[in-house]
Formats: C-alpha cells, sequence, structure tokens
C-alpha cells in the first residue's frame, strides 16, 4: 500500500495512535450545538416577496417569490485548498466550490440558476487566480449555471494563503420542494458514487499525513498515484441527474453526502431509521486513511462519504426507473431501506447515529 521504508514504523504508531476529527480539530458535535445557537437568533423574515419559507432538514435556504420558491446555498472549499496549495496545484478547487452549492440545492429539488464567487488571499497572484477561475467554469459547466460575478479580496492581515467560497441561486415551484417530511417505511435509498474524498474531512486527512510524516507527494501503489492528487480529486456535481430523476420519478428525500458523513440522513427525516444494508465500495483512499490513523468504523462514516456522495429515498416500485436513468452516467445502486425508528445505522458495520 505505501512505500516500504515506511511500513515497521506505521505499524508500531498504529499501536497507539486512533485519530478522530475532533482530534484534528473539528467536533461535529460541538459544530451542530453552535449552529444551533446561530439559528435560534437568526428569526427575522420580511413579508410579502421574499419571505422566508420554513423548511426542516433542508441544504439550502429559500424564499417566496410568487408561485416559486427562490433558494439560496453558500458553501466553502475547506482545508482541501491547503493540499492544493502544497501540489500547486488550483485548477480544480473551483469545480469543488461550485460542487459543494449547486448539490446542496438540488436536495430540495431546486435548479441550479446562478453562482458567484468569494476569494480572500494574502496578496494578488495571477496564476492562483487564473487556475480558479478555469475549475470555477468547469464547475459551472458541468452544474449548467452562470457565473455573474463575485469578490476578489486582498485581506493580508487576516488571511495566509487564500480561501474560496461561494453562494448559488435556485429556482423551483413552491408545491414542488423536497423536504424530506414524506420519506416513509418501505422505502428505497438509492447511492450515488463519490469520485473520492470530495470537500469534506480533508482537516482529518491531513491528520493523517502530519502524523505519519508523509509527504503529499508520496506514491500510494493502491491509489495508482501521490496521494495529494488523490485528495485533489474533484467532488462530483449531481445536478443534471439528480433533476432528471426528479423529472421523472417520486422522489421524498435527498441527502447530499458531506461534513457528519451517514448523519445527514437525519436531517430528512427524524422519525424514521434510514438503514444502509448494502453499501457502495469505498474507494481505496478511504482504506489508506483508516488504516495509516487507526480511525474507527464510526468515525470514518461521520467524516468521510466512503464512496457515497448523494442518497435519493423514494418508494421502491420507482427504484429501478431512477437506475435506468441515473446509471448512464453515475454508478448507483440500492444501499438500504427506511424502517421504523429514528436515526441511521450502517447494518454490516454495526455502527448507528441518532443525531444529526
Amino acid at each position: 500500500m505505501y512505500k516500504s521504508f515506511k511500513l515497521s514504523s506505521l505499524i508500531a504508531q498504529r499501536e497507539t495512535m486512533k485519530l478522530t476529527y475532533a482530534g484534528a480539530g473539528v467536533d461535529i458535535d460541538k459544530k451542530s450545538d453552535a449552529i444551533e445557537s446561530l439559528v435560534k437568533v437568526l428569526g427575522y423574515s420580511r413579508n410579502g416577496v421574499g419571505k422566508r419559507i420554513e423548511m426542516h432538514g433542508g441544504y439550502a435556504g429559500f424564499i417566496e417569490f410568487g408561485s416559486y420558491a427562490l433558494g439560496l446555498a453558500t458553501d466553502g472549499v475547506g482545508t482541501k485548498l491547503i493540499v492544493a496549495n502544497e501540489m500547486h496545484k488550483w485548477d480544480t478547487v473551483g469545480i469543488d466550490c461550485v460542487a459543494m452549492n449547486t448539490n446542496d440545492l438540488v436536495c430540495v429539488g431546486a435548479e441550479p440558476l446562478a453562482f458567484v464567487d468569494y476569494i480572500a488571499i494574502d496578496k494578488p497572484d495571477e496564476e492562483i487566480a487564473s487556475q480558479i477561475g478555469l475549475g470555477l467554469a468547469e464547475g459551472a459547466k458541468q452544474a449548467n449555471v452562470s457565473l455573474v460575478g463575485g469578490e476578489f479580496a486582498i485581506l493580508p492581515d487576516m488571511v495566509t494563503g487564500f480561501d474560496l467560497a461561494g453562494t448559488c441561486l435556485g429556482w423551483i415551484k413552491k408545491n414542488k420542494l423536497i423536504s424530506g417530511k414524506k420519506c416513509a417505511v418501505g422505502d428505497v435509498i438509492i447511492g450515488l458514487k463519490s469520485s473520492g474524498i470530495h470537500s469534506n474531512g480533508l482537516s482529518l486527512a491531513r491528520k493523517v499525513l502530519s502524523v505519519n510524516e508523509i509527504s503529499y507527494k508520496e506514491e500510494f501503489q493502491d491509489l495508482g498515484r501521490c496521494i495529494g492528487m488523490e485528495l485533489l480529486e474533484p467532488t462530483t456535481i449531481y445536478v443534471k441527474e439528480i433533476l432528471n430523476v426528479i423529472k421523472n420519478c417520486q422522489v421524498n428525500g435527498i441527502a447530499h453526502i458531506t461534513g457528519s458523513g451517514l448523519r445527514n440522513l437525519i436531517r430528512l427525516q427524524p422519525g424514521v431509521e434510514f438503514r444502509i444494508e448494502d453499501p457502495l465500495e469505498p474507494h481505496p483512499i478511504f482504506k489508506v486513511l483508516q488504516e495509516l490513523g487507526n480511525i474507527a468504523d464510526k468515525e470514518l462514516y461521520q467524516t468521510f462519504n466512503m464512496g457515497m456522495g448523494m442518497a435519493i429515498i423514494m418508494p421502491e416500485k420507482q427504484a429501478q426507473k431512477a437506475l435506468n436513468l441515473l446509471n448512464r452516467t453515475v454508478e448507483a445502486k440500492i444501499v438500504g431501506k427506511v424502517y421504523e425508528g429514528q436515526g441511521v445505522c450502517h447494518s454490516q458495520l454495526g455502527v448507528e447515529y441518532h443525531r444529526y
């Protein structure tokens, strides 16, 4: 898996080392508590056009616009940018930025329309700016969104290197919003294959490499390339596939499997149990990280996507039609089912989660 001269020392380290996302600086539970504290004081909404639409568990915010709902999603690329800097390769992180936003919008059935980016950098760099732009343009093409502007901020006293985030606008008929409330016992869960680590859990992945003193440019036989390039594999954009399924099938819920991993399913409908029984095969990168960091299965599945970038919940009778549409462009299969109960579980591993 890795170079033989490191093997003995890595095995020895595994005896005492057990890495977690919280240990790498990202505590999911504390993040949830902080978000709840923030949301409690964000109660204002204007009346009339632009009035906020209350939705439980959605991946974007929506306002009324006549018979339509306009949606906004905002997200960044996170510490994947540190890997890009180490590899001196910035032409794919723009794809990630578009992906994280458009994939969130489409989870409630909205079609993404327009995108703006925000780049904060310590000093102007034409090469970095140009490469980021290439990725943003490619991401916009894949998601079919218009790039309508953005902000390029020079902040030497606040930023070391650069940060990249974006905001996406989408639209949908109000009566077509998919909140997840219709997810019901007997529904099936269709998993869509991810392209790799996507843009979540990079803090833990980087910690694994750091404690093992592994360079991003080190080649791994199981990966077929250096680990830095594997970590930079762009996030899959599922917009066209999801919209096509929504157009032709009954869909009760959609979950973007990002930060918090399988726990994202709970936000759709907390009153049922989402049970993963036949999961998609995780990519080799996850096995590498697990072995190097001695990461527990429960930690893996609440930090990384583990091979499933998106999950669609629908009546079983609709599943084959949806799979026929999806498998034209992305690997997809039934990975589980909805049962009576609460939370989400991975039945093969005996892993359970009861809080988003």
